[in-house]
């Protein structure tokens, strides 16, 4: 028994004609008349009651025909998901991102996404610079957004956004604009910064900040959780550096001081991927761009 052979039952069955079934079926009536009796030889049971002026379906018909029309839509559902998974029109793709911008261009990212590919599942994750990589290589991850430029072998990148540094600062802080910050004013500062990377191209962005200012900041608290880092500015533990994106968060009793010093984003994902549904992504993504 193959499929086509229950294709040509069910034509029959709802035609209850063979002449009407062949035509449907692009084949002979005597052909499709072999094929009927094929079949109920092969499954041992009749499946037509026939003669020169009817065709009805035995009770045994009857109820193959119920339970085969289910499941031959079953396999052409499952035949149709199979070639949108392809055309990377269905599947899941994991996506790794920084947490400045989960308020500001992550949901236009996602929305561009789901409104060209509604069928896909997308999974968000927030992973550690250090394990970025790591997780590209060893496909935990799809695609990662990240501010570092990656200079690792069969991982490649693609900026899409540039947004600039922020002095983060609480909202009764003497720092009100750009004019207050000089080289004096930041040394008489506790600073709460992310963990100095030699091999992170943001950390670097931030040395550049200090090195413009000619000071060397002191740093009381680490932190690698810019939510983090902004609650604790808030209770007064100390200012901060962080990307501007932050201002999209809800942040009562925080203030944000744009800096010239700009830091850019980039998508990074494996070069011999062959994943459709990454392919349409970053097509998607870089296309349309997100600066």
């Amino acid at each position: 028994m193959n499929l086509q052979q229950i294709k040509y039952f069910l034509a029959v069955a709802r035609e209850l004609h063979f002449w009407n079934a062949a035509a449907t079926m692009n084949i002979t009536q005597s052909a499709l008349s072999r094929q009927i009796q094929s079949l109920e030889t092969l499954i041992g049971v009749q499946l037509f009651e026939r003669n020169k002026r009817n065709v009805k379906l035995t009770p045994a018909g009857q109820f193959l025909k119920e339970k085969w029309e289910v499941e031959l839509n079953k396999l052409e559902s499952f035949h149709k998901h199979a070639i949108q998974i392809q055309l990377g029109e269905s599947g899941t793709i994991t996506i790794a991102h920084p947490d400045s911008i989960s308020a500001s261009i992550m949901p236009d990212i996602i929305s561009k996404i789901m409104v060209s590919f509604p069928k896909i599942n997308i999974e968000l994750v927030q992973v550690r610079y250090e394990d970025q990589q790591d997780f590209l290589r060893n496909y935990k991850v799809d695609l990662v957004i990240t501010r570092d430029i990656n200079n690792v072998e069969n991982i490649i990148s693609e900026k899409i956004y540039t947004d600039h540094l922020a002095i983060v600062v609480p909202e009764n802080h003497a720092f009100k604009n750009e004019n207050d910050i000089n080289k004096a004013s930041l040394e008489s500062q506790r600073f709460i910064l992310p963990v100095k990377d030699e091999g992170s191209s943001y950390s670097n962005i931030l040395q550049q900040l200090f090195n413009s200012f000619n000071f060397i900041p002191n740093v009381c608290v680490y932190s690698e959780f810019g939510s983090a880092t902004i609650a604790l500015v808030r209770k007064g533990l100390g200012i901060a550096i962080l990307p501007d994106s932050y201002i999209h968060h809800a942040n009562p009793g925080i203030r944000f001081i744009s800096m010239p010093i700009e830091t850019n984003l980039y998508l990074n994902w494996r070069s011999e991927d062959q994943n459709p549904i990454l392919t349409n992504v970053l097509r998607l993504l870089i296309a349309t761009g997100q600066s």
